[in-house]
């Protein structure tokens, strides 16, 4: 898991996320130091502090601040820059040659967890310029705690990837309330309504990963001919509405993490 000392930069929703399930899983949390102005709550032995901290680099420097941050925090971490064996970076949209430049570090490794992490079944795309084996290990020993780890070879696919498994969850927990939204407008009451929703998701979602079957070929099964599944799925699947929906709602997505890498440069 952690090696060494590590600093996490920034402590918001997923730095908090990622926290949490580091010291859950076991990770020391005296070798934590979490910087962040806001000051936020912090697990027990977490050291928590306001700016940089003197002394020593840490052995890794996990950034979890906005995008547009960077250059502010840059500036802080000069004392620092070209020492850290590893830095992580979680930031959306800002690529490794970005990173490795304005932090003077040439082991740079890029992450896109989502928010799942905090149960440890999140997702986790890794992507590095790098070779060196040292700095690919730790990133992968850092992430996998948290949940499904993809290492990605082209960083041009990493705004995709980011669309995607990044955002997905706020796409699916949109979903969840639409579906029960749906049943409350054909009569369910909603804290039944949402219950259904919740359970259906979830265990729909388990048995596709146990399956050796496709999801479409799971909707199949689900819906036999004339049935009223079928009913339904002739609605969703009319024009292909729902793929051209969730490929439109993806490449907006794609879109912004682009512009922020351009922004990035």
């Amino acid at each position: 898991m952690i090696a060494g000392d590590l600093w996490l930069v920034g402590c918001g929703n997923m730095g908090a996320a990622m926290l949490g399930r580091w010291v859950g899983a076991g990770a020391d949390p005296a070798a934590i130091t979490v910087i962040d102005p806001d000051m936020p709550m912090v697990p027990p032995g977490v050291k928590l502090v306001a700016q940089m901290p003197a002394g020593p680099a840490p052995d890794t420097l996990v950034l979890a601040i906005k995008p547009q941050q960077l250059a502010e925090f840059a500036g802080s971490l000069a004392p620092w820059q070209g020492t850290a064996p590893l830095v992580l970076s979680i930031l959306a949209g800002v690529e490794a040659a970005t990173l490795g430049e304005k932090l003077a570090a040439s082991r740079v490794v890029r992450a896109m967890p989502n928010l799942a992490v905090a149960i440890g079944r999140g997702v986790t795309a890794l992507f590095s310029d790098t070779d060196e084996a040292s700095a690919r290990d730790a990133a992968l020993r850092l992430m996998q705690p948290l949940g499904h780890v993809e290492w990605i070879d082209d960083e041009r696919l990493f705004d995709a990837v980011t669309a995607l498994s990044g955002s997905g969850p706020a796409f699916l927990f949109r979903f969840i309330g639409a579906l029960t939204t749906a049943g409350v407008a054909i009569g369910l009451p909603e804290d039944v309504a949402a219950r259904l929703s919740l359970a259906t998701v979830d265990g729909a979602a388990a048995l596709a990963a146990q399956s050796a079957l496709s999801p479409g070929a799971l909707a199949d099964r689900v819906a036999s001919k004339g049935g009223s599944t079928r009913e339904g799925l002739d609605v969703l699947d009319a024009d292909d509405a729902l793929t051209r929906l969730l490929t439109d709602t993806l490449e907006a997505a794609r879109r912004r993490n682009s512009a922020l890498a351009e922004a990035g440069r």
